[in-house]
């Protein structure tokens, strides 16, 4: 391996000199103060550079010590280009115009249901239900903005990113960012994807429920965790998790712009709805709307990733490590708008930046790339991917107490 230089003030500047490296040596720099990575069999000294990674450091630094270069490099970028060339980096805005407007209509429709019929049970129901809705249609398109797919300068994508999150969800963008980076560098690998981080309620995959039970840790009855996953994570995710995360965040870290989007939600919530509920009313309403939300949020994002392999670092290329991950879910009208078209999860984690309408047309020719280097490409019906969800826990227990009993 060649040394390409330290990134340091220039990015990709490399020294003239040239030397080789072994693996052994590369694998050495993943420390927090020395870090290497190698692209296209350069290697880079990227201590200092890091934390000015667009991302975040974190995200890369996830590959220190690592070939962080797109494996198939000449078939990949062949795809990418037939996909440029189709415009399928090119957004719709009338897509995305009529997203954010049915939206927007669906808040408009709450509260003049409330404002016509009153606050009986039947009514305050419906509107939830409403309201839920309108929730993760926002957080399916907060995603968009998040991933910088729908307007082509950077800086707009922001604005409005922060706006959807913000001012529409009363969450936090760079929170998001934060987590979400991390989760597409490294999908299902403990220790770097948050989103496999189960704060010992769960375990996940094949291998830490066996390390758990050799080691003969109970922090629950993880035999069980398929039948107390229904009290736990669907209905407290973004209640109680997310949302304790999310303030703790924006306080700790200075977030002072995230917070004044998310102050403006709620300021608009309460205006809008205490008129009506009262104080209390409002908070216990605006509980019920975050409990709904969260079973829906949870169901469609962990049916592409829990039932997917998930383990610690295997350094595999990037595209198996991406397949092995993530499955897609068939395509119809309703599965693309119920999950935000993260039915086509895999496509979405090759081209992250791509707008998500597209995602079914450059799925074929996926699915022939990956045909040709024999990597597995999963479909599923939605309601398999449910139960896959709770299979996938059962399994998982049941390794647990297999060797917390015998080994």
């Amino acid at each position: 391996m060649g040394k390409g230089g330290e990134k340091g003030e220039e990015a990709g500047e490399r020294e003239a000199q040239s030397r080789l490296y072994s693996w052994e040596e590369i694998q050495r720099h993943n420390l927090r103060t020395d870090k290497w990575l190698v692209i296209e069999r350069k290697v880079y000294n990227i201590t200092t550079w890091a934390a000015r990674h667009p991302g975040g450091p974190r995200v890369i630094s996830h590959y220190a010590g690592e070939d962080a270069t797109p494996q198939l490099v000449d078939d990949f970028r062949a795809l990418r280009k037939t996909a440029e060339d189709m415009n399928l980096f090119k957004a719709d805005p009338l897509f995305f115009s009529l997203y954010l407007g049915h939206i927007i209509i669906m808040e408009a429709l709450a509260w003049l249901l409330v404002s016509y019929y009153g606050t009986g049970w039947i009514t305050t129901f419906i509107l939830s239900c409403i309201l839920a809705t309108s929730q993760a249609q926002a957080g399916w398109l907060q995603h968009d903005f998040g991933h910088l797919s729908v307007f082509k300068k950077s800086k707009w994508n922001h604005i409005v990113h922060k706006f959807v999150i913000g001012h529409l969800k009363g969450a936090s963008a760079n929170w998001w960012n934060h987590r979400h980076f991390q989760h597409h560098a490294k999908p299902n690998i403990f220790k770097k994807d948050p989103d496999v981080n189960m704060l010992h309620i769960f375990v996940l995959g094949d291998s830490q429920p066996v390390e758990y039970g050799k080691k003969k840790l109970k922090y629950l009855p993880y035999n069980h965790q398929h039948e107390y996953f229904f009290l736990v994570f669907p209905p407290l995710l973004i209640p109680v998790y997310f949302q304790m995360q999310i303030i703790m965040t924006m306080i700790r870290r200075r977030f002072w712009a995230d917070l004044a989007w998310a102050f403006s939600y709620y300021m608009r919530y309460f205006i809008m709805y205490i008129p009506f509920y009262g104080v209390l009313g409002s908070l216990f309403l605006l509980t019920f709307v975050r409990f709904l939300e969260s079973h829906w949020f949870v169901w469609v994002t962990q049916m592409n990733h829990i039932p997917m392999e998930i383990d610690c670092e295997k350094h595999r290329d990037w595209l198996s490590a991406q397949l092995a991950a993530t499955c897609n879910i068939e395509q119809s009208f309703f599965n693309d708008w119920f999950t935000g078209h993260l039915n086509f999860q895999i496509e979405h984690h090759l081209f992250p930046m791509m707008p998500r309408h597209n995602y079914c047309k450059i799925a074929p020719l996926v699915k022939s790339l990956c045909t040709k280097y024999g990597v597995h490409y999963e479909e599923k019906s939605l309601g398999k991917a449910f139960i896959d969800i709770v299979g996938s826990l059962k399994k998982s227990g049941h390794l647990w107490l297999d060797a917390y009993l015998h080994k």
